[in-house]
Order: C-alpha cells, then sequence, then structure tokens
C-alpha cells in the first residue's frame, strides 16, 4: 500500500480543517487535508461570516481580496413578533474594523480559503479522498488510512486533526465520549425567489407555534423554518398544500411559497447540541463540529470552529514543525477552547429552552417578551446580543507566524 507521510493530516475540508490548514502551511507545516466530496458546492451549509472571522482576514492581510467574493452585508438584526418588528443587534458599534456580518456562500469562503493556502508549498488538499480508519500503535494515532481516485492509501504524520464534522468518523473510531445537551428543534432549509420590492433586512419572524429566518442573497431568500426536535414527518403528513400556507402566512410572500414544488426542494438539518468531553488521543485532535456541534442560534458554529483553527495554529505550529507534538500540548488546546465553547452552548440552550420552546408549542398570539421590548426601546442596548453573536467568547487572533 502507498505510504504519504507529513507533518499533519487534517481530515474533513469544512471552515475548521480549511482554516487549519492554511494557518499551519503558513506556518511552515507541511500538511495534508483531506475532503471527501469533488468539491464544496454544497447548498444550506452555515455562511454567516461573523466580525470576529472579518477581523482574522484582517490579521492575514486577506480582507480586501476577500470582500471581493460575492456577499451581503448585515449592520442589524432584527426580529418579527407577531405583527411588531423589533430592532435585536445593532452590530456598527462593535470594537472591530468590520461592523457587519457577512452572508457568504460556504464553498465560496472555502475555495478563497483553499486559494489562499495553495500559495504556501506545504499545502495540500486532497479532494474525493476519505479517511477511512485510524492508524494506531501503542504509542497513540500515527495517521489514517484513506481511499481516493488511485484507491486505497495510508497517511502517516505525528498529528491527525478530526475537522470531519458532526458525524465524524474519526472520533466515533477514537472511542471519545460525547456529552448529548439536547435541543427542542429542527430547522427546514428552503429558497424563496426575492424581489426588489421585498424589505432587505435579514428578519426572524416568531408567531404562534411557528419560526421563519429569512435571509436575505440578493435575488433569493434564504429561509429556515424552525420546527419540533423530530417533528418533519408531521410535516410531510399534513402535506404540502398545508405547509405552503403557514410559509407564506409567515413569510408575507404568499405566490412563492409555490415554488416549494416538492418535499425535494426542502432541506432538513436535524439539530444538535453536544460536545466531548476529551478533544484529543495522543496523536489526535478533534476540532470544530467534530469536538463541539453547535445550534443554528446566532450562526455561530463556523465561526466557532474557525476560532479553534487559529487557537490550534497559535499553540502547536513550533511542536508540530519539530515533531514533537504531546498528549500535554493537545490538552492545553482543549483548555483554551473549551470554556468558550461551553459558554457558547450554554447561551444557545438558554435561546432554546426559554424562547424557541415556548413559540413552538404555544397556541396563543404572540407578545414580545420584556427583554426584546427593552431592546425596541432602548437602542444601546442593542450592542450587547452584537457583542454576543458577533465577536463571541474569548475570540481568537492570528499568532502563528508566516514563514
Amino acid at each position: 500500500m502507498t505510504v504519504v507521510t507529513a507533518q499533519c493530516c487534517i481530515v474533513g475540508g469544512g471552515p475548521a480543517g480549511v482554516m487549519a490548514g492554511l494557518l499551519l502551511a503558513r506556518a511552515g507545516v507541511e500538511v495534508i487535508v483531506l475532503e471527501k466530496h469533488a468539491d464544496f458546492l454544497r447548498d444550506f451549509r452555515g455562511d454567516t461570516i461573523h466580525p470576529s472571522t472579518l477581523e482574522l482576514m484582517h490579521e492575514l492581510g486577506l480582507m480586501e481580496a476577500f470582500l471581493k467574493l460575492p456577499h451581503d452585508k448585515v449592520e442589524e438584526l432584527a426580529g418579527q413578533v407577531g405583527d411588531q418588528v423589533i430592532p435585536m443587534a445593532d452590530f456598527r458599534h462593535l470594537p472591530t474594523r468590520s461592523k457587519f456580518l457577512v452572508l457568504m456562500p460556504q464553498w465560496e469562503f472555502l475555495n478563497f480559503l483553499t486559494s489562499q493556502g495553495e500559495r504556501y508549498p506545504g499545502f495540500h488538499l486532497l479532494l474525493r479522498t476519505q479517511a477511512t480508519g485510524l492508524i494506531e500503535s501503542k504509542n497513540g494515532i500515527e495517521g489514517v488510512r484513506a481511499h481516493g481516485p488511485q484507491g486505497a492509501f495510508e497517511i502517516r504524520a505525528p498529528l491527525t486533526i478530526a475537522a470531519d464534522g458532526r458525524h465524524s468518523i474519526l472520533r466515533d473510531q477514537a472511542g471519545l465520549s460525547v456529552l448529548d445537551i439536547g435541543a427542542p428543534m429542527d430547522v427546514l432549509w428552503m429558497r424563496l425567489s426575492r424581489r426588489d420590492s421585498d424589505p432587505a433586512q435579514t428578519l426572524g419572524r416568531f408567531d404562534s407555534g411557528a419560526i421563519l429566518v429569512m435571509l436575505n442573497r440578493g435575488d433569493y431568500w434564504q429561509c429556515a423554518y424552525v420546527i419540533p426536535k423530530g417533528g418533519y414527518d408531521r410535516v410531510k403528513q399534513a402535506g404540502l398544500a398545508m405547509f405552503r400556507r403557514k410559509l407564506a402566512s409567515l413569510s408575507g410572500l404568499e405566490a412563492r411559497s409555490e415554488e416549494i414544488r416538492g418535499w425535494d426542494d426542502v432541506k432538513l438539518l436535524t439539530v444538535s447540541v453536544d460536545r466531548l468531553r476529551r478533544w484529543h488521543r495522543p496523536g489526535l485532535l478533534c476540532i470544530g463540529d467534530a469536538a463541539h456541534t453547535m445550534s443554528p442560534v446566532g450562526g455561530i458554529g463556523i465561526n466557532l470552529a474557525i476560532q479553534d483553527a487559529v487557537a490550534t495554529a497559535n499553540l502547536l505550529h513550533a511542536k508540530l514543525r519539530e515533531g514533537a507534538v504531546t498528549d500535554a500540548d493537545l490538552a492545553a488546546l482543549q483548555r483554551r477552547r473549551e470554556w468558550p465553547t461551553k459558554a457558547t452552548q450554554w447561551g444557545q440552550v438558554q435561546v432554546q429552552n426559554r424562547v424557541i420552546s415556548a413559540v413552538l408549542s404555544s397556541n396563543q398570539a404572540l407578545k414580545p417578551p420584556l427583554f426584546l421590548r427593552l431592546l425596541g426601546r432602548f437602542p444601546i442596548l442593542r450592542r450587547i446580543p452584537a457583542r454576543l453573536i458577533g465577536m463571541g467568547v474569548r475570540p481568537e487572533h492570528i499568532g502563528s507566524p508566516e514563514r
């Protein structure tokens, strides 16, 4: 069997994996990134780039090139409860260079990061290549078995980073224990066309028993229809006509609900919130969704995964160049990133349990709760959710060098 060697093997070409690969290659580490698909072109993946991530683009000197990609800027977030629209978060006062969110298709973002990674000789992206198992010895994990266009082969590396998402093969094979925190909801994703006469604002709509989030993507609305956990079969049993009527009522786009021609136009996201109790074994580190699956509340998942990648490069780049990463080094990485993860998940669970569950179980006309009324009345208060969403807990900064 063919054996390939590297200083680090990263499994998973999502935001965490590609960003870690870029930063480590930039710091002089020989990195192989595996992506099982032929490209990054998949719809309804997280595409909310927050100011914390935009700050990293500034620090890397990439902001000007990044903003040339197709994107939409969001300076404020609002919610509609019943018939009342309430401003909820104002990003224009953040202590960052970019005082807005960016909505960008994830494939554009990943293609951009890989193009930057390819500037460095140590960056190797293998598409259509899937890790099939871990290579273990008495000393720990020594790499992965993989299968690509040329058949089966092995990658040997002092460190393997599992960034292969919420259904991580590697974390399962490593026997790492998962703490399941739970979520009371799932999400149905779909598109509706957008017209110039539509409101421009990205909006969350809350009504009795239903929630719809509408993201302005220029010529279309990307819609997230929130349903109770495990409720998709009940939605389908009620029939497509009923679903269209509910969608039309929430969106205010009655005629365009007919664009949903069948259930193939609706994609189910099974929401989960969990995290590993231990993120590592000797020679193996989990980051991003492989270490902690986030709720879509706040659109924080991508940005937290990228923070993991930055911390990984900051703490491990020199050790990887020397080939001397220890389990204590991996434990230090977990200590740094675990508290922001726990704090973020705690906040998401509060929103899930106190707001989303209450709305989905309600059969009465909704009235804005006190905290929303306060946000609507006092603009300065909108800076608090803006900071929590836009910057997160303990944002990382680029500390790895360019070599």
